[in-house]
């Protein structure tokens, strides 16, 4: 089991770093490509892709130090992965103390038969060395974002970007928080069950839950004896694992029965099911994306929600919406950094840089601009991302404003995160170390007759 899981993770970083995949996507084509289905060895090699990319910087940083003057870059992919895993392993689940040489042995010996002992040979000698250095000696010569960095597992720029925005205390906080997942969040299913029963539902399966506060139908996960998606409860669409942050997004834009509302960049099914939820399945929505992968995605999870009043559109939202209606209601949650989340896809981190930001606004200015044409008179336009960057959130609500100013801002309900910045208190944002979830950002615009 344990030199599956390490072959399949392996091969998944190597993916990841050859092609630029997010975790799972690069996990999925491994277990395609190697036909490994163990499920306890799938299960460990996921976590060990996901903690050893949490770490990365600090984990390449150690290996520098004590390879020098050769750095890891030199080797191939799976050297590269073999040696991430390695440390992440026998160094950092101990936190650098209680070294198991015995298990540095047998995880030696089991990257020998998976790389083959010529690849592996180049190594070898550092391997003593990387089960022995003092962790300090990475923290010599650096400035103090560097350290930082180092010590939340966040780029430079990143640490300095947030250091700015919030200032040096906020910063650390936020940092240290967003390098890991928050709480798991599920959205009971009304359209399938009552709460009620859904309740007594997951209790008998050993999922214990407590309500989120101010919000209708979320539940924080508290323990649960079996993964959720492995559940029939899930399996029957009775819940929906939803961050918190995204269903204030969908209780916010608070849609009717019989409205007409819009979901752009649809996929995978998150906003559209919660949204037919809130209408009780009686009005229209158009659900809209690019990805036929990701709408793949999204008819199974909308029929898995029961969702009935969703209609599919594959389209690319940079362009003109191929729609003839209006919306009463139009929810954008447009592509972003994702630099709220790092917990969940922590990749993400290290595939973007400081010039990411401004390339990502551009195209959620194009997209809120083509949105705007089909709000009705009288509608709302509620534009949401998981950044908490301002030029992605409140310096482009301001251009946006000044261009159109048959729009305006409205207060949003309910009230959970903070107001936005540069005084825009009409929107909100959530924190991980302040609210349990991912950092968002969520606005509402009104369109005047």
């Amino acid at each position: 089991m344990l030199r599956d899981a390490w072959t399949i993770a392996i091969e998944t970083l190597s993916w990841m770093e050859m092609q630029r995949l997010s975790e799972r996507l690069a996990f999925n084509k491994t277990i395609k490509q190697l036909g490994l289905n163990n499920t306890n060895a799938v299960k460990l090699a996921y976590r060990l892709v996901c903690e050893t990319t949490r770490r990365r910087n600090l984990i390449d940083r150690f290996v520098n130090c004590v390879m020098e003057p050769r750095t890891i870059g030199e080797y191939n992919l799976g050297i590269q992965s073999f040696l991430r895993i390695f440390v992440y392993q026998t160094r950092l689940v101990r936190e650098w103390n209680m070294t198991s040489f015995k298990e540095a042995k047998n995880f030696a010996r089991m990257g020998r038969t998976i790389l083959g002992w010529k690849t592996f040979r180049a190594i070898e000698p550092f391997l003593g060395f990387l089960l022995t250095q003092e962790p300090e000696e990475m923290f010599e010569g650096i400035n103090d974002a560097e350290k930082i960095g180092l010590q939340t597992f966040n780029p430079t720029w990143f640490v300095e970007y947030c250091c700015k925005l919030f200032g040096r205390e906020q910063a650390l906080a936020f940092l240290k928080r967003n390098s890991y997942p928050p709480p798991t969040c599920i959205r009971l299913n009304t359209l399938k069950n009552s709460e009620k029963e859904i309740i007594n539902r997951l209790s008998s399966e050993g999922i214990e839950v407590e309500k989120v506060e101010l919000l209708k139908h979320a539940y924080t996960v508290l323990k649960m004896k079996h993964p959720l998606t492995s559940t029939d409860s899930f399996r029957e669409g009775l819940f929906y694992i939803q961050d918190k942050a995204s269903c204030l997004a969908a209780e916010i834009a608070n849609p009717t029965p019989k409205e007409t509302v819009f979901d752009i960049c649809a996929a995978p099914g998150a906003k559209t099911t919660y949204l037919a939820q809130l209408m009780q399945n009686l009005g229209s929505i158009y659900s809209i994306d690019y990805s036929k992968r990701r709408m793949r995605i999204w008819k199974k999870e909308v029929a898995r929600m029961k969702t009935e009043i969703a209609q599919p559109i594959i389209a690319d939202a940079l362009k003109p919406l191929p729609l003839a209606e209006e919306a009463d209601i139009l929810v954008l949650d447009p592509p972003c950094t994702s630099t709220g989340a790092f917990g969940k896809t922590p990749s993400a981190k290290w595939r973007l840089n400081a010039s990411s930001i401004k390339k990502m606004a551009e195209i959620q200015w194009k997209m809120i601009n083509n949105c705007a044409e089909k709000v009705k008179s009288g509608g709302e336009m509620i534009y949401s991302t998981c950044s908490i960057t301002v030029e992605e959130n409140e310096l482009l609500i301001e251009r946006f404003l000044k261009l159109h100013s048959e729009f305006s801002l409205t207060n949003l309900e309910p009230k959970i995160g903070l107001p936005g910045l540069r005084g825009m208190k009409e929107a909100q944002r959530l924190y991980p170390h302040l609210h349990s979830s991912n950092g968002f950002f969520i606005a509402k615009l009104e369109k005047r007759d």
